[in-house]
């Protein structure tokens, strides 16, 4: 039986679908927060109530990546990628008739699980459809477009607040995912699948999956670097003006050019894994060593608050540039024919380590001890490197590296 090879002539198509729907995933996970002010006021409930919809949504996408990630493979990833666009965009549109808060925390809940989708998929998509020549460029591009879904969310949600009243904000932005679903569907012809091999040599499981050592890794990797970005993401206004005396607009403006360099350091680590594929491992680490050395270099030494600035995009940028890299070697660790499996459950360490992060740091912060955050934010990620070293040695050894050969 002969295996279809991917389709190069519509590689452009593919990574614009994927990439508009991890836009709206990531869009989604942002577009609440801007809401909190006023559903505190109309439905009279606490901040900390307020936060639950934000972390059932989380909840939801940490939890069920994993087991997305099987029912992508057994049964085909476009599917659930549509499925999971409409599922996510209409229960965020169905939160503008909601009367009682408990009803927002269930519709966040339930864009959750549409949301939890969208990495299984989009990777078995992309390992599937684009040519192997181009993958590189593809994943940089697919983790761009979901920095700059993060980066619209809160500011389109704002923008709409000061034109409608909160339900016509929901119900806008919920309405517009659904033509993403449209398109998707209706060029559900190009998405191919990962392609399988004709073999049954080896098959993960999901004791594979929780117990391989290689996979366990991994996710430990995505884990430790997604605690470090948070701690920074969180705390980094905070900590430049308390140490460093920055006012908080400058202290903003070093914040959004870390996030500036991440994406731009993105795209180029994509252009670079392309290139050369040899030396991966090697520019991971330089690359986030060299994040890790700047962190405690603006931490430790008396500086500007411009050169502050200019140093966090040179984090950010290498940061970034890690990050691609870092996805092509985990897609050549995995077994053919599993991408959706390997990335639904390495993955899910993104959205657990950004979770766990903020509230121990702000502790630390609480102890008057502000810099140490930036000394555990480089500490966890020297510590990622150690286990992305040890995976890609274990995964020389894994039960499925000579079935891949």
């Amino acid at each position: 039986m002969s295996i279809a090879s991917p389709i190069p002539r519509h590689g452009s198509r593919v990574n614009l679908l994927i990439g508009t729907g991890h836009f709206c995933s990531h869009f989604y996970q942002l577009c609440l927060p801007p809401l909190f002010l006023v559903w505190q006021r109309d439905f009279a409930v606490s901040f900390a109530e307020v936060g639950v919809a934000t972390v059932a949504m989380s909840v939801a996408c940490a939890l069920l990546q994993t087991p997305y990630g099987f029912l992508v493979e057994r049964f085909g990833a476009r599917w659930f990628l549509i499925g999971g666009t409409v599922l996510m965009s209409g229960s965020i549109a169905l939160m503008a008739w909601a009367t009682a808060f408990w009803q927002i925390i269930i519709l966040a809940l339930a864009s959750g699980v549409g949301n939890a989708v969208f990495h299984p998929a989009d990777y078995s998509i992309l390992a599937g459809s684009i040519a192997k020549n181009r993958m590189g460029r593809a994943f940089a591009l697919h983790s761009f477009t979901g920095y700059i879904g993060f980066a619209a969310g809160p500011v389109v949600v704002a923008g709409l607040l000061g034109v409608v009243e909160w339900r016509g904000a929901l119900l806008v932005v919920g309405v517009a995912g659904l033509p993403v679903a449209a398109a998707l569907l209706w060029q559900s012809r190009i998405l191919q699948d990962e392609m399988r091999r004709e073999t049954k040599r080896h098959r993960l499981s999901i004791r594979d999956l929780l117990f391989e050592p290689t996979m366990v890794l991994f996710f430990l990797f995505y884990l430790l670097v997604s605690m470090a970005g948070s701690g920074v993401q969180a705390w980094l206004i905070t900590i430049l003006h308390q140490t460093k005396g920055i006012d908080l607009r400058m202290a903003s403006w070093a914040l959004t050019a870390f996030f500036v360099g991440v994406s731009g350091g993105t795209l180029v680590g994509g252009w670079a894994a392309d290139r050369s594929k040899r030396h991966l491992a090697l520019a991971i680490v330089v690359l986030m060593a060299a994040t890790a050395m700047l962190l405690l270099i603006i931490d430790f030494l008396p500086m500007s608050a411009a050169l502050v600035i200019g140093l966090m995009l040179v984090a950010g940028l290498t940061l970034g540039g890690s990050r691609t890299p870092r996805d092509i070697m985990l897609k050549d660790a995995a077994p053919p024919g599993e991408m959706g499996k390997v990335f639904g459950y390495v993955s899910a360490g993104l959205p657990l380590g950004a979770a766990l992060t903020p509230v121990p740091f702000g502790f630390v912060i609480d102890q008057g001890q502000p810099r140490l955050v930036l000394v555990l934010s480089a500490v966890l990620l020297f510590a990622s490197l150690l286990c992305m070293g040890t995976a890609k040695s274990t995964a020389r050894h894994a039960a499925w590296a000579s079935a891949a050969e």
